[in-house]
C-alpha cells in the first residue's frame, strides 16, 4: 500500500509540475502573440507611411517637370495627357 502511495504521490507532483510549465507556456504564447500583433501594425504603419512618401515624391516630381526640369518633361506631358483625356470622359459623361 506504501508503494501505492508513493506513485500516487509521484504522479500527483509530475502532474503539478506539467500544469505549471503549461500556464508558462501559455503565458509566453500570449505574450508573442501580442509581440506579433504589434509588429503587425508596426508593419501596417510603416507601408502606409512608405506609401504616403512615394505619393508626395512622385507628386514633387511631377511638379519639378512642370516648372522647367528637362529630365522629367516628358514625363509631365503623358500625366497633363493622362489628365485631360479623363477630364474629357467626364465631359462626355455629363453630356450624355
Amino acid at each position: 500500500m506504501s508503494e501505492l502511495v508513493k506513485i500516487v504521490d509521484s504522479l500527483e507532483n509530475k502532474l503539478s509540475k506539467l500544469l505549471h510549465k503549461l500556464e508558462l507556456l501559455q503565458q509566453a504564447n500570449q505574450k508573442l502573440e501580442t509581440e506579433l500583433v504589434s509588429a503587425r501594425n508596426d508593419k501596417d504603419e510603416t507601408i502606409k507611411t512608405v506609401s504616403e512618401w512615394e505619393q508626395k515624391y512622385n507628386s514633387l516630381k511631377l511638379a519639378n517637370s512642370m516648372l522647367g526640369s528637362n529630365t522629367n518633361k516628358t514625363e509631365a506631358k503623358l500625366k497633363i495627357n493622362t489628365l485631360i483625356r479623363e477630364l474629357d470622359h467626364c465631359i462626355t459623361q455629363l453630356a450624355e
